[in-house]
């Protein structure tokens, strides 16, 4: 297996865009490529005295078949005859001590099953299904829509009831996912890191393959079956994506031909202290071209719809977690990383060139300004980002006592001080389940009725907010014990009524919010929302209308969105509406069909007839139960 013959997948104009970082198809010349009756190999190693690539398999031992250096690329290339697809292999290569390590291939498609860290030859043969969804997806933007974002982790989302130690694969989370997301109304799902990782404790977020999904739970091909049937059940696929940091192992990307190569030289600059991780080498041609064809490759090859970019802010700032004395100002002397702004604003320029349609999503921590505003006017370019601040203060505030609420109720408010600043998505994550901070129904104040009740205000509140949501999985069915990657999610909490009414108000959120333009066409513009009431602490009462655009004949569809957020009811609270006459209920979260109180049951429509109130022409006495939210719109005709 170790016969070679002169065969290249390497053309000048691809040597040259590989070292200017221009080479967005990386992945058909770098790696492993099945060719007639054999396999080119090839990795750069620009550094190395010697590379070979060897292998598992009889033939493949000792030295291994020897590659040769292409020009002054820093490429090293080869072809052996008789390997194929499904072929176990490392390179092997001499550093310039003249040690020796084994390296897995950084471009490779497959990897080997943890603890083995060898690299797979692959070809991905899956034959697409989801032509009609990927032209769809080419004609517009998927945040100018409703969208809802169902997050999830394959391993822990539902595992096999007859042994709960079984992970299910792609193919079968493909069909399970698909006919259970659709069913509850989600727009999206968004998959933690898939990206090969040989640490299940990282969640995926400490990637050693960024080409290739992880093994443990399928090829490539089942998981480009999974997205293919997520799309044609009409539902879009998000992935997490780790662009910042990368882990240590011996056999990985760092050091890899005894070098810093894909990570900085010093460790102010190439090693974060938070996660023990490297850092790429953002000023060097030819990682940014690494990056930046994965993310394509992603997007393209695979279908992915969007990527979530993971710990920006780990990127921006030189100095992040890190003490006086411990980072490098950049050359004005500042604390930007300016290798980092440029590659995150060149990521984001490519992708909107090349892969129109597609998403990238900030997770972004800080007041960075201009996240999701375009390149050209300054901004990172971003299509959207995670509102943290907005997590944060939610989270506090339905952690209060309602009686300590009058206190804090300026908190809930405040997003809304700068809700249309960057274009948001709502998260309520993983990181808010795990480590010792219980689940979200654990963090609501109360008793388990007022918890739950808590729990159905928060999802509405924040499905009635400016923004795009987004929810890790368990949320819907109010989990009790927080998050463990381990274990399948509590599927038989869904036996008691009051967790199967959770899980119907956010089927129901994601449905009705979707028929109504008014909670999802201006998200991201102040025109699309007004306030009604957000001064009345005493009561703990907001209230506010959200707008859509107008229709043929001019008239805009508007929501009044009614939260009484005091476990006290409030019969008859008046309240100013811009539109005379009868409105409809449609959502109200004390009802007895989510596990509510039905402490108004049976009534009818409100009457806005009272006269001006709170800026509005009519005005209407509306009955609030306690710890709820109700949603409201004119009557038709």
């Amino acid at each position: 297996m170790t016969d070679q013959a002169r065969v290249s997948l390497l053309s000048d104009l691809d040597l040259h865009l590989f070292n200017e970082g221009r080479d967005l198809e990386l992945f058909d010349h770098l790696g492993a490529h099945v060719v007639d009756e054999g396999t080119v190999f090839s990795v750069w190693a620009p550094n190395a005295r010697a590379v070979a690539v060897v292998g598992d398999t009889p033939g493949w031992e000792g030295p291994g078949a020897p590659l040769e250096a292409v020009g002054r690329s820093g490429i090293w290339e080869g072809y052996v005859a008789g390997a194929r697809a499904g072929e176990h292999y490392r390179f092997r290569i001499t550093t310039p001590d003249g040690s020796v390590v084994d390296k897995a291939d950084p471009m490779a498609l497959r990897a080997d099953l943890p603890p083995a860290t060898a690299s797979v030859v692959h070809r991905l043969e899956h034959p697409w299904g989801d032509g009609g969804w990927m032209a769809r997806r080419a004609e517009g933007t998927a945040v100018d829509g409703p969208m809802s974002i169902y997050e999830v982790h394959l391993g822990s989302w539902r595992r096999d009831p007859a042994n709960p130690e079984r992970e299910l694969g792609y193919r079968q989370l493909g069909e399970e996912l698909a006919g259970y997301a659709a069913e509850m109304g989600f727009t999206h799902v968004e998959l933690m890191p898939v990206m090969a990782h040989p640490f299940a404790g990282s969640w995926g977020y400490q990637v050693t393959s960024y080409f290739a999904p992880s093994p443990k739970w399928g090829t490539p091909d089942d998981f480009a079956a999974m997205v293919d049937t997520l799309h044609q059940a009409g539902i879009g696929v998000i992935l997490d994506w780790v662009p910042a940091h990368f882990p240590t192992d011996a056999w990985s990307l760092g050091r890899l031909d005894g070098t810093a190569l894909y990570e900085h030289e010093d460790p102010r600059r190439g090693f974060h202290p938070d996660w023990g991780t490297f850092e790429f080498n953002f000023a060097r041609h030819e990682v940014r071209g690494f990056l930046l064809a994965n993310a394509v490759y992603w997007l393209e090859r695979l279908h992915i719809d969007a990527l979530r970019v993971d710990a920006v802010a780990s990127m921006l700032y030189l100095d992040y977690s890190r003490n006086p004395g411990e980072w490098i100002p950049n050359v004005h002397g500042g604390r930007e990383d300016l290798d980092a702004v440029s590659f995150v604003q060149e990521l984001n320029a490519t992708i909107a060139e090349r892969v129109p349609g597609a998403l990238v999503i900030a997770e972004e921590s800080t007041a960075w300004p201009g996240v999701s505003r375009p390149t050209a006017s300054g901004g990172l370019g971003f299509s959207a980002k995670w509102n943290m601040g907005w997590m944060h203060d939610t989270l506090r505030y339905f952690a209060e006592d309602p009686v300590n609420r009058r206190h804090h109720h300026h908190e809930l408010a405040f997003s809304l001080h700068y809700a249309f600043s960057e274009d948001f998505v709502l998260p309520l994550s993983h990181d808010e389940v795990v480590h010792g901070k219980g689940s979200l129904l654990t963090k609501m104040a109360g008793d388990r009725w007022q918890q739950l009740a808590n729990l159905r205000s928060l999802y509405a509140w924040m499905w009635a907010h400016p923004g795009k949501q987004l929810l890790f999985m368990g949320g819907e069915l109010a989990q009790e014990r927080e998050w463990d990657h381990d274990r399948s999610l509590d599927w038989h909490l869904l036996e008691r009524p009051d967790h199967r009414g959770v899980q119907r108000l956010v089927r129901d959120l994601n449905h009705l919010s979707c028929e109504r333009p008014a909670l999802w066409q201006v998200d991201f513009e102040p025109d699309g929302f007004s306030w009604l009431v957000d001064d009345d602490a005493d009561q703990n009462v907001f209230a506010f209308l959200r707008w859509g655009r107008p229709d043929g004949s001019g008239v805009r569809p508007v929501v009044a969105c009614i939260a009484n957020l005091s476990p006290v009811p409030r019969p008859g609270y008046e309240l100013g509406l811009p539109v005379e006459g009868a409105w409809t209920i449609v959502l109200d979260t004390d009802s007895s069909a989510y596990g509510g109180s039905d402490a108004f049951a049976g009534r009818g429509p409100t009457i806005a007839d009272l006269g001006p109130r709170h800026g509005q022409p009519q005005s209407a006495a509306i009955d609030l139960g306690p710890l709820s939210m109700i949603w409201l719109e004119p009557q038709a005709g």
